[in-house]
């Protein structure tokens, strides 16, 4: 119960810091490119990017945020707030994530899976 009232204190107050889109972006796109780069793409399914690293992981739009969660949709961490949508795809490798926000504007985040030597 101490861990789900910190998270929600927590995140009330990112909530209530975000106010800029822009520097919400930089961060969610900081972030995905440090999480990704340890990962091995999986797919891309039902609109949710799946990776693998330590364990499956999965990214994805719900309700008005993109999070994160295990394989199965367990756990709740999220990345990115005031969504109005998300759409994901993928081309040999390549996946793209388009956002669209509450407040109006578009972004895309593209990253590149690499094969990993050794």
């Amino acid at each position: 119960m101490v861990i789900f009232a910190l998270t929600k204190f927590l995140r009330t107050q990112f909530i209530f810091q975000s106010s800029n889109t822009d520097t919400d972006w930089q961060i969610f796109c900081e972030q995905m490119r440090a999480e990704l780069q340890e990962d091995k793409l999986i797919k891309v399914e039902d609109n949710f990017l799946y990776v693998s690293g330590d364990k499956t992981i999965r990214y994805g739009f719900m309700g008005s945020d993109f999070r994160k969660t295990d394989g199965q949709g367990k756990g709740y961490q999220p990345m990115l707030y005031h969504l109005q949508s998300a759409k994901i795809s993928e081309n040999d490798k390549l996946v793209k994530i388009t956002v669209n926000f509450q407040k109006g504007g578009t972004r895309e985040f593209l990253y590149l899976f690499l094969e990993k030597n050794g």
